[in-house]
C-alpha cells in the first residue's frame, strides 16, 4: 500500500519558531512573492479568535473531532501542544496544494516542523526563525496584548526549550531586523525551490 512519502509531488518549505519570533510575518511575505507557494492551513482544537476565518487561518475542530481524525489517520503530523490543544497537518491539505501545481509552505511550531521535515526529507527546507533574544521575544508577546501573564510565562518556558532545537533545522534565520530577515528568507527559499 503506498504511503504518503511515495506520493510527494512538490516541495515543502517549513517555518518554525517560538511563538512571537516572527515566522507568520515571514510566511505571509513569502506568499506575496512569485514563488509558486501555497499556505498549508493547519487544523487545531482551540477556539477561534476574533478575526480568524475557518479554512484560511485554521480548520477549527472540536477536541472529539480532532481525536476522531487522528484515529482515521487523516493527519500527516499532529501533536497536543497544551492539554486538549491539538494542532496538526491534514494530508488532504497537502494533496490539495500539490494538485494546484504549487509548493507547500508551513507555519508550524517546532515539534511540528521537525515532524514534517522527517516526512518530506530532501523535498523540504526547514527554517527555524530565531528571535534576537528571549527578552526581545517576551517584549513582542507582550506588545500583542492578546495573552494573560500566565500564558506569556508558559510561552516563554516553551520558547526556551524550543530554541535548543534550532540546530536540527536546515537553516536558522535570526529575526532581529525584519526587512533583512524577509530578504534572507526570500533568497534561501527561492534557491531551494529552483534547485
Amino acid at each position: 500500500m503506498p504511503t504518503f512519502s511515495d506520493n510527494i509531488s512538490g516541495k515543502a518549505v517549513i517555518f518554525s519558531a517560538p511563538s512571537g519570533a516572527g515566522k507568520t510575518t515571514i510566511v505571509k511575505h513569502l506568499l506575496t512573492q512569485d514563488l509558486d507557494l501555497a499556505f498549508s492551513v493547519s487544523a487545531c482544537s482551540r477556539e477561534k479568535r476574533p478575526g480568524e476565518t475557518e479554512g484560511k487561518d485554521y480548520y477549527f475542530l472540536s477536541v472529539p473531532e480532532f481525536r476522531e481524525r487522528i484515529n482515521s489517520k487523516d493527519f500527516l503530523e499532529w501533536e497536543e501542544v497544551y492539554k486538549d490543544h491539538y494542532y496538526g497537518t491534514l494530508k488532504s491539505e497537502i494533496e490539495r496544494i500539490w494538485k494546484q501545481g504549487k509548493h507547500v509552505i508551513f507555519d508550524v511550531d517546532v515539534v511540528g516542523g521537525l515532524n514534517l521535515k522527517k516526512k518530506f526529507g530532501d523535498a523540504a527546507l526547514a527554517v527555524f526563525v530565531l528571535p534576537p533574544s528571549l527578552e526581545a521575544l517576551e517584549t513582542r508577546l507582550r506588545s500583542r496584548e492578546t495573552e494573560s501573564e500566565e500564558r506569556i510565562a508558559t510561552r516563554m518556558a516553551k520558547a526556551e526549550k524550543e530554541m535548543k532545537a534550532a540546530s536540527s533545522f536546515d537553516l536558522v534565520l535570526v529575526n532581529e531586523d525584519l526587512s533583512v530577515a524577509l530578504e534572507e528568507a526570500e533568497d534561501h527559499v527561492s534557491k531551494f525551490l529552483n534547485a
